[in-house]
């Protein structure tokens, strides 16, 4: 009998197939949006890990190069008179941001010129690091909900595997394992899903802080110079 309801299955479309490719066709709808949905979170999650391990390593080098460029400079406004009007470097935009707010306040006395000098280099600081760290939360998500999404998906083959088994009366693992096959196939994509998100969610923070804690040095030794 197990032999007969095997050869009924393989002869209906070869479920005995289980590449990616089949498992993903053979899914119901619910368990197809799951797949679709990690799918798209991980090719996501991967651009935004490319986008920002590019994002610090260009602004550790221009960082780099603009500190040199302040340290050996005659003065800070002649530094920034030779700076060009669009810059991607982080540092070097607050620092001309400050630059301009000093020159506005000339005529101010220190105590206020000086105020007014580190609420720029504040306001200016927050806005940069708002823009390396956007998308910061995507990745987060990810790393958090994807196992669970998959998980969905898997309980969900699950089910119907055993309404399989309950329609069919039959135990043979033939009825139950397409079912079984795609609900741990979702499984293996929630973590596909997270695991890399997660990894470089924790790393782009650290490098985050550790960049803000150059620019926080820099603005203080800037302040105490001025």
């Amino acid at each position: 009998m197990e032999q007969q309801i095997a050869a009924e299955v393989v002869g209906l479309g070869g479920v005995n197939d289980f590449s990616l490719w089949q498992l993903f066709l053979r899914a119901d709808f619910v368990v197809k949006s799951v797949i679709l949905i990690l799918l798209s979170s991980s090719i996501y999650s991967w651009a935004l890990i490319f986008n920002k391990y590019k994002v610090f390593k260009k602004i550790n080098l221009s960082t780099s190069e603009f500190e040199n460029k302040f340290w050996k400079a005659k003065s800070a406004e002649s530094l920034n008179n030779s700076l060009p009007a669009k810059t991607d470097d982080p540092l070097t935009k607050i620092f001309q941001k400050a630059m301009n707010e000093l020159i506005k306040t000339k005529s101010k006395t220190s105590a206020i010129q000086s105020a007014r000098v580190e609420k720029i280099l504040e306001i200016s600081t927050d806005d940069q690091i708002k823009e390396i760290e956007k998308n910061f939360t995507f990745l987060a998500t990810v790393g958090s909900t994807a196992p669970f999404i998959g998980l969905f998906g898997t309980v969900w083959g699950i089910m119907n595997s055993f309404q399989s088994i309950a329609i069919s009366r039959n135990t043979s693992l033939a009825i139950v394992a397409p079912g079984i096959a795609e609900a741990l196939f979702a499984t293996a994509l929630g973590l596909l899903a997270a695991i890399p998100a997660v990894v470089a969610y924790n790393k782009f923070n650290s490098d985050s802080k550790k960049y803000t804690a150059r620019i926080e040095n820099f603005c203080k030794r800037f302040l105490s110079i001025i």
